[in-house]
């Protein structure tokens, strides 16, 4: 076994392991969030590239219930099988109005 010397504080050893750890969580949790049963999860920008809508569009739809929106801590995500239907009734509601 090799013991390698270096000047770094046992404080800053333990900082970096943390921070590295929390990186790794942090990274497999959003991969687990994205992957669900009924599809992937999208994030705000890509369910309004998906809409063709822009962000402020979205926020109003999921305000309004047109799109529903899923909290996961402080972000919100956005399943795309839902994002589908959701797209076909607002299509479907501007022909209507034609």
């Amino acid at each position: 076994m090799d013991v390698i010397l270096s000047p770094i504080t046992l404080d800053r050893l333990k900082e970096t392991i943390s921070d590295v750890v929390k990186g790794e969580l942090t990274r497999h949790f959003e991969k687990q969030v994205n992957q669900t049963q009924d599809g992937d999860l999208l994030t705000r920008k890509d369910a309004a590239k998906f809409l063709g809508i822009s962000l402020p569009t979205l926020l109003e739809f999921t305000k309004a219930g047109k799109v529903i929106g899923y909290r996961i801590g402080t972000r919100v995500r956005y399943k795309r099988s839902e994002l589908e239907k959701s797209l076909q009734q607002i299509q479907s509601t501007k022909s209507k109005r034609k």
